[in-house]
């Protein structure tokens, strides 16, 4: 990278030549595309995972510096909020008995690194948004001291120019106000790649935003926050509007916000790179001393850093990733819609459903998309977030018929979904004794009606029938989540209330 810049050193200049770097780097990724030059698919996959610390009495702990340097593991990193881990799977290829692997990688990793948060009190918790975080958790002290995060929080904070608003009428009603993007820390979350030729990225990120819906439904794990009763599934508008760095003016005027669902079906990547520099301000214009047009005329291949770079400012559900893996360029689509948890083995299912039933429908003759409107898609996910398994979604009509039709999203996954994901699992050339087991897992969700989110509130009311105050009951719920999250036995399999 070029010369650092700290936070609020940012003047005119420094923007204007980070856009033309931007420009630069969106032509030589057009270059690319059109060269042919990515490297051939080899199925591969990844995950991360990010985690939360709490202590034995289910309460955050704000020590992830002291924590990584016990665990002492490169798969292990810091993220923006100091309760806050991360942790990161190799790139698998998707075949044979990779589910398994996966999650006998994830046991053994967090199994250690849990073991090691315990030995000062603050133990490893995989759920979408920890019930005990409060208001006094999530201010800018207690984010991450890495200058990265201090950068992104002043540039955010600037470009807004007021305190974040939040404000999610759920089952209850939270309306409050930060003055940082520390309650993005409360949001962790599952992220599953897909290494994609170009050719099919379109159809791998199209398939993936259709499903996203279906995935919060079996997936949702976030009820809570500050003490309220929210969504099923509070992360999007939680993430949506703790990086919002429009004014209110500007919202209504109708600019994208920096989380984002998207507008419209794409025919390549390239499309989704050109609108984020179409639609979104720069947030961090470091520039680096590559001139990448010069590279590709040299028959070098970039490394489009101020690309990257701008892209991970951009929040969508499903991100387009251009990376370099020993000198040869790939796309990537990054999956990002799953919550944490509750186990390993909900984990590993959850991304077998998401893997299988990609592949399926990027490969149909008549594909989805083409049944129905974006519009629809992003109406599902914001009906699955506030319902989770409770939800009902609108769906093309099964046969040659056309038209939408609602029906529960558990009666689409059985009926319909999980049959294809099963198909694209098959595609992969996953084992067979792993598909049936993982899959059983999202069948056995829909059949119980039963997903984290739904576990969480029915464990939280069953606290507060019990006679503890609402404080007490999130803290009894964290910490029996957190008891049963370590036994890996899948969540619709776990036994009722806090303290049963």
């Amino acid at each position: 990278m070029g010369e650092k810049i700290v936070a609020g050193g940012f003047d005119l200049s420094d923007r204007q030549r980070y856009r033309r770097k931007l420009q630069q780097c969106l032509a030589g990724l057009g270059r690319l595309l059109t060269e042919k030059r990515f490297d051939r698919p080899r199925n591969l996959m990844g995950l991360e995972i990010e985690l939360n610390l709490a202590g034995s009495d289910g309460l955050p702990r704000m020590m992830n510096a002291e924590v990584l340097d016990r665990i002492a593991s490169r798969d292990f990193q810091t993220e923006l909020g100091m309760f806050n881990l991360e942790v990161n799977i190799a790139p698998h290829r998707l075949a044979g008995r990779v589910l398994d692997q996966l999650a006998e990688e994830l046991r053994t990793g967090l199994g250690y690194a849990h073991r090691k948060a315990a030995e000062v009190d603050a133990g490893i918790v995989m759920i979408g948004i920890l019930p005990t975080l409060d208001g006094k958790d999530l201010v800018s002290a207690n984010l991450s001291d890495v200058d990265r995060y201090v950068l992104l929080n002043d540039q955010i904070v600037a470009a807004r120019g007021e305190d974040f608003t939040l404000d999610i009428e759920g089952v209850e009603h939270l309306n409050c106000t930060s003055s940082s993007i520390a309650p993005e820390a409360a949001c962790t979350s599952v992220q599953l790649h897909l290494q994609v030729t170009p050719g099919r990225f379109a159809q791998v990120w199209n398939a993936a935003q259709a499903v996203a819906a279906v995935q919060i439904a079996v997936g949702a794990n976030s009820p809570f926050l500050f003490g309220k009763e929210l969504w099923r599934e509070s992360r999007p508008p939680l993430f949506q509007q703790a990086t919002d760095t429009r004014p209110p003016e500007l919202q209504a005027q109708g600019v994208r916000p920096r989380t984002w669902f998207g507008e419209r079906w794409v025919s390549s990547a390239y499309e989704l790179f050109e609108e984020n520099l179409r639609y979104f301000p720069a947030l961090l214009p470091i520039c680096d001393d590559e001139e990448p047009l010069r590279v590709l005329d040299d028959g070098g291949v970039p490394r489009l850093q101020e690309l990257v770079l701008h892209n991970g400012t951009v929040y969508r559900w499903n991100r387009p990733v251009y990376g370099l893996a020993d000198g040869v360029p790939h796309l990537r689509v990054e999956n990002r819609v799953l919550p944490a948890g509750p186990t390993v083995t909900d984990v590993v299912a959850n991304a077998a459903f998401y893997y299988g039933l990609v592949r399926a429908l990027a490969e149909e003759s008549r594909p989805l998309w083409t049944r129905m409107p974006f519009e629809t898609a992003a109406a599902n996910f914001e009906t699955a977030c506030r319902h989770g398994i409770e939800a009902e979604l609108e769906w093309p009509r099964p046969g040659r018929g056309s038209g939408l039709t609602r029906v529960p999203a558990v009666k689409l996954v059985r009926d319909e979904l999980l049959p294809l994901a099963a198909a694209g699992l098959d595609a992969w050339n996953v084992e067979p004794a792993d598909r049936d087991f993982y899959l059983g897992v999202i069948e056995g969700r829909c059949r119980r009606r039963v997903n984290g989110a739904s576990w969480q509130v029915d464990a939280f009311h069953r606290a507060l029938d019990a006679g503890l105050d609402r404080q007490d009951a999130l803290a009894a719920v964290t910490r029996r989540y957190s008891v049963l999250m370590h036994s890996d036995e899948p969540v619709h399999t776990w036994p009722a209330g806090p303290g049963d």
